[in-house]
C-alpha cells in the first residue's frame, strides 16, 4: 500500500483517486502517521454496505401482500398537541 503525506495528497487528489480507482490503497499520512486512506469502491462497500431505507427494510418482511404499498391516510386531521 502506498503512503503520502496529506500536503501531496491535497496536490495529487486526481492521481490518487486514479489510482484507488485501478484497485491500487492509498494510506495518507499527517506527520508520519496514518490518519486516512483512499481505496477502490468494492473495497469500501465491503466494509461499509449500504442500509436499505426505512421503507424498503420494512418491506422487506414476509407476510407483506405482493405490491403493498402502505399508504396514509390524508382525509384525517392531525390532532392538536398542547406543548
Amino acid at each position: 500500500m502506498k503512503h503520502i503525506n496529506i500536503r501531496e495528497a491535497k496536490a495529487t487528489l486526481t492521481a490518487l483517486v486514479d489510482a484507488a480507482e485501478a484497485g491500487e490503497p492509498i494510506t495518507i499520512t499527517r506527520h508520519g502517521k496514518p490518519v486516512a486512506a483512499i481505496v477502490p469502491i468494492e473495497e469500501a462497500r465491503k466494509i461499509y454496505p449500504e442500509k436499505p431505507s426505512l421503507a424498503e427494510y420494512l418491506l422487506s418482511f414476509p407476510g407483506w401482500p405482493e405490491g403493498f404499498e402502505p399508504e396514509r391516510d390524508r382525509t384525517q386531521q392531525s390532532r392538536e398537541v398542547n406543548l
